[in-house]
C-alpha cells in the first residue's frame, strides 16, 4: 500500500476526544515563541530605484541607525546589486538584516535589459537554498536564507505617470519577490499633485498586469488595519536622519527654507504607515509569502524542468526513484551518445591530421629532391670550372717550363759570343 493512501486513511480515522484534565500541549506557543526568539530572525529588503532617490536614507530612516556606504555614482556601465548584512537587535529578538542596493539602475542610456541582473539575483538566492534542500545532509536551521523578502520599489515623483523602465522592471519581478511600490521624496510634489499621481500609478499597475504585495486581511486581528493600508499604495515617503527640535520634542524631519517636514507625521508623508505594514505587522507574512509562493513557484518550475512530477500519466503516485532512475538512464543515454560523437570527431579529425602529414612528408621529400638534385647539379659545375682551372695551371707550367729553357739557352749562346769577342781583341792586340 502506498505511504500516502496509508497517511489518508490515518488522516480519516482521527476522532475528536475529550480530556478530563490539564495535559500542557496548550504551551507550545510558547515553546515556539521562545525557540523563534532565541534563534534569531533574518529579513531580506531588495532596494530597486534610480540613483538619488534617497533608498539608503530611508533604509536609515526606517530602522533607526547609519548603515555603512558610500553614495553610488551615476556612470556604472551596467546595474550592479550590492548586498549588505547586519547584526541587529532590539529588546531581547536578534534580527539579521539584509539590505540589496540596486547600483546604477536607469543611468544607462539602453535600459532595455536593467532589470535582468536584479532577476539574475533573485534566482540565484533561490537556487542556493533549493541545492541546500536537495542535499542528502541538510543543515537549514543553520543556512544563512538570503531570499528576498520584500522588495521596496522606488518611484521618482515626477508626477505625472510610471517610467517604462519602472513598468518593464516592476512586471518581471512580481511572480519573484513582493513588491511594495513607494514614491520616494514625496515632498517634491504638492498634495493634491500626490494623490492624483498614486491614483495614476495604481491605474497603471492594474492596466499592465503588474501585480504588488497586498497586506493580508484574512487575520481578523490585523485585518482592519492591513484592509485600510491596502488603499494608501503607493505609500509616499520622506526619509532623514537629521533631527530638529519641533516644540519640546526631537523628531526626524528636513528643513527647508519655507518651512519644516516631519519624517514621522502622517499628515506630512507615509513614512510611519510604511514602517508599520513593513516591520511591524507584517513582516512575518512577508517571509512566508516568499517561502510558500515565490520560492514554491521556481522550486516547481525547477523540478518539472528535472522531469520531477507528482503523478504519473496514470494519475498514480510518482516514484521518485524511478524518476531518478529514467534521468539517470536519460542523462547515461546523453553522455554515450556525446561520448560516440567526440569518438567519431576525435578519429576523423585524427584522419585529417594523418593527411596533412603525408602532404607535408610528400612536399619534404619533394624539396629534398629538388635540393639534391640542385646540390649534384653545383658539384658537376664546380668539378667542371676546377678541371678547366687544372688545366689551365698545366698549360701555364709548360708555357714557363719552355720559356725558362729558351731564356737558359739564350744566355748561353750570348756567353759563347762575349768570349769569342775577348779572344779576337785579345789577338789583335798582341798582333
Amino acid at each position: 500500500m502506498a505511504a500516502a493512501e496509508i497517511a489518508r486513511q490515518v488522516g480519516e480515522s482521527c476522532r475528536t476526544v475529550p480530556l478530563s484534565g490539564h495535559v500542557g500541549f496548550d504551551s507550545l506557543p510558547d515553546q515556539l515563541v521562545n525557540k523563534s526568539v532565541n534563534h534569531g530572525f533574518c529579513f531580506n529588503i531588495l532596494c530597486v530605484g534610480e540613483t538619488g532617490l534617497g533608498k539608503s536614507t530611508l533604509m536609515d530612516t526606517l530602522f533607526n541607525t547609519k548603515f555603512e556606504g558610500e553614495p553610488a555614482s551615476h556612470s556604472q556601465p551596467g546595474v550592479q546589486l550590492k548586498s549588505s548584512t547586519y547584526d541587529l537587535q532590539e529588546s531581547n529578538v536578534n534580527l539579521k538584516l539584509t539590505i540589496v542596493g540596486t547600483v546604477g539602475f536607469g543611468d544607462q542610456i539602453n535600459k532595455e535589459d536593467s532589470y535582468k541582473p536584479i532577476v539574475e539575483f533573485i534566482d540565484a538566492q533561490f537556487e542556493a537554498y533549493l541545492q541546500e534542500e536537495l542535499k542528502i545532509k541538510r543543515v537549514l536551521h543553520n543556512f544563512h536564507d538570503a531570499r528576498i523578502h520584500a522588495c521596496l520599489y522606488f518611484i521618482a515623483p515626477t508626477g505625472h505617470s510610471l517610467k517604462s523602465l519602472d513598468l518593464v522592471t516592476m512586471k518581471k519581478l512580481d511572480s519573484k519577490v513582493n513588491i511594495i511600490p513607494i514614491i520616494a521624496k514625496s515632498d517634491a510634489i504638492s498634495k493634491s499633485e500626490l494623490t492624483k499621481f498614486k491614483i495614476k500609478i495604481t491605474s497603471e499597475l492594474v492596466s499592465n498586469g503588474v501585480q504588488i504585495y497586498q497586506f493580508p486581511t484574512d487575520d481578523e486581528s490585523v485585518a482592519e488595519i492591513n484592509g485600510t493600508m491596502n488603499a494608501h499604495l503607493p505609500f509616499a515617503v520622506i526619509g532623514s536622519t537629521e533631527e530638529l527640535k519641533i516644540g519640546n520634542k526631537m523628531m526626524k524631519a528636513r528643513q527647508y527654507p519655507w518651512g519644516t517636514v516631519q519624517v514621522e507625521n502622517e499628515a506630512h508623508c507615509d513614512f510611519v504607515k510604511l514602517r508599520e505594514m513593513l516591520i511591524r505587522v507584517n513582516m512575518e507574512d512577508l517571509r512566508e509569502q516568499t517561502h510558500t509562493r515565490h520560492y514554491e513557484l521556481y522550486r516547481r518550475c525547477k523540478l518539472e524542468e528535472m522531469g520531477f512530477k507528482d503523478t504519473d500519466p496514470d494519475s498514480k503516485p510518482f516514484s521518485l526513484q524511478e524518476t531518478y532512475e529514467a534521468k539517470r538512464n536519460e542523462f547515461l543515454g546523453e553522455l554515450q551518445k556525446k561520448e560516440e560523437e567526440m569518438r567519431q570527431m576525435f578519429v576523423q579529425r585524427v584522419k585529417e591530421k594523418e593527411a596533412e602529414l603525408k602532404e607535408a612528408e610528400k612536399e619534404l621529400h619533394e624539396k629534398f629532391d629538388r635540393l639534391k638534385k640542385l646540390h649534384q647539379d653545383e658539384k658537376k659545375k664546380l668539378e667542371d670550372k676546377k678541371k678547366s682551372l687544372d688545366d689551365e695551371v698545366n698549360a701555364f707550367k709548360q708555357r714557363k717550363t719552355a720559356a725558362e729553357l729558351l731564356q737558359s739557352q739564350a744566355q748561353q749562346a750570348g756567353g759563347s759570343q762575349t768570349l769569342k769577342r775577348e779572344k779576337e781583341r785579345k789577338n789583335s792586340g798582341f798582333l
